[in-house]
């Protein structure tokens, strides 16, 4: 059985903390068994390994969350990076090659789909590993698992069954409803209707052939090449709608979705987080601070104050849901980013009369990590060392730098940085057209930077 977790989404209901590089998977606001924060990415992960199905999964995300996935479980787990967002039947599709065509997967074998990031105990995977079976032992395109509703929610999808319902058994599938109200819900649970949770499992083969039906390459590389000419629309509408034969699976374990901050700071274990003050007669209230300021709080109730530097939020819980339509018109760039090498926050920006651009950010490298060697069309870098030490790789030679230095570097010129003990510097960037896409990375590996420079015997100072 191969497992293919989805990464995607930018959690806008989570705003200010979740941005489209740290998405709402990666907000290290839960608790694990030592007491240290997590994110949802990092529990579920943790639950896979601890079921044996670590060594069976990939990973499908985007370009922008890859970094982000490498700093937080690890580099050795594959990835299949989409070229774009597109929706989920694209990143399915896509995964599906790779595991045709550079895994060499067997068209028998069974792959399971689910989000990367639902709040369950060890059974609910304990559970999905059932879905092999019901699998094949129904002959079924597709199974899917369903969570028994504890109370009638127009939050999410229903599976409504044909016929009786086991506990134990899998069941055919009738019909689906969307997202119903709250009286229809009732009735829909009636009928044992599950809540759909978005896990599905099918023969690889299965997949293979509805990829032929619609002319799409098996092959990943010349699938990812056209990526952009997929249809953008989700696997439910283009393949759960059509299929002929599906079956699901009960769950009746713990299961919850952890999209707004209603919902997340339920499974919080402390009410506070970051700099500041939360007096004790603000009931049922949570501080989420990210700056370094300090937040006051003082005897407001049912409320959700989150602070980063994307933004800032006050808002009661029950209606903090709104906040992705408040916020749709928002196209700031990412103010904070977690990166493999380290963290970088932007501290100022500002825009002049003839275009010419300055962005100052606060980036940390972390102790025996590098950044890419790389250099910038666009913008000129001049970056102050303002803690630690390190190398400093510039052009055609590698240098030690240490806190107190300033180094300038215009555009075009080649550059790196390694940390030989925790790094911080300010980077202050400067011309027009600044963006993150100004990048010609050239060596990732710092072992590589080191062996150009050797192979083309530069000077090294020590």
């Amino acid at each position: 059985m191969k497992l293919v977790l989805l990464s995607g989404g930018s959690g806008k209901r989570l705003w200010p903390l979740s941005n489209d590089t740290r998405s709402k998977q990666f907000l290290k606001v839960l608790e694990n068994k030592e007491g240290q924060n997590e994110s949802m990415v990092q529990r579920v992960w943790s639950q896979i390994e601890a079921v044996g199905l670590g060594s069976s999964t990939v990973i499908a995300t985007s370009k922008m969350q890859r970094d982000m996935i490498h700093s937080q479980v690890g580099t050795d787990i594959p990835l299949i990076i989409e070229p774009e967002r597109r929706d989920t039947f694209p990143a399915i599709a896509l995964a599906a090659s790779y595991l045709y065509s550079e895994e060499k997967v067997s068209e028998d074998e069974v792959v399971v789909v689910l989000p990367v990031d639902p709040y369950v105990n060890d059974a609910f995977f304990e559970r999905v590993k059932k879905l092999e079976a019901v699998l094949n032992d129904s002959d079924a395109d597709l199974a899917l698992m369903g969570v028994k509703p504890t109370y009638p929610s127009s939050k999410y999808g229903y599976i409504v069954p044909k016929g009786e319902v086991s506990a134990d058994e899998h069941f055919t599938v009738e019909r689906f409803t969307e997202k119903p109200s709250e009286e229809a819900a009732e009735e829909l649970i009636n009928l044992h209707a599950l809540w759909n949770c978005g896990v599905f499992a099918f023969k690889l083969g299965y997949l293979v052939e509805i990829l032929k039906e619609k002319h799409l390459s098996l092959e990943f590389s010349e699938l990812e090449k056209n990526y952009q000419t997929l249809p953008k629309i989700s696997f439910d509408y283009e393949v759960v709608e059509h299929a002929k034969h599906i079956v699901a699976l009960p769950y009746e374990g713990y299961w919850k979705d952890l999209g707004t901050w209603n919902t997340l700071t339920e499974e919080m274990a402390t009410v506070q987080i970051g700099k500041g003050v939360l007096t004790e007669d603000s009931t049922n209230t949570h501080l989420v601070n990210e700056l370094d300021i300090p937040v006051t709080v003082v005897g407001v109730k049912d409320v959700i104050v989150a602070a980063s530097p994307d933004g800032i939020l006050v808002s009661d819980k029950a209606s903090s849901p709104k906040i992705k339509e408040l916020i749709a018109d928002y196209n700031n760039p990412p103010m904070y980013e977690e990166r493999t090498w380290g963290w970088s926050r932007v501290l100022d920006y500002a825009k002049y009369d003839d275009n010419h651009e300055m962005v100052t950010k606060r980036i940390c490298i972390l102790e025996n990590k590098n950044s890419s060697y790389h250099y910038h069309n666009l913008r000129d870098e001049v970056w102050t060392i303002v803690r630690g030490e390190g190398e400093l790789a510039l052009d055609d030679q590698i240098t030690r730098v240490k806190a107190g230095d300033i180094i300038h570097l215009p555009a075009g010129k080649k550059h790196g940085i390694r940390a030989l003990s925790e790094l911080e510097f300010i980077e202050v960037q400067t011309g027009s057209g600044i963006s993150d896409q100004d990048f010609v990375r050239l060596l990732f590996k710092w072992d590589d930077v080191v062996k150009q420079f050797q192979d083309s015997r530069p000077k090294v100072i020590s």
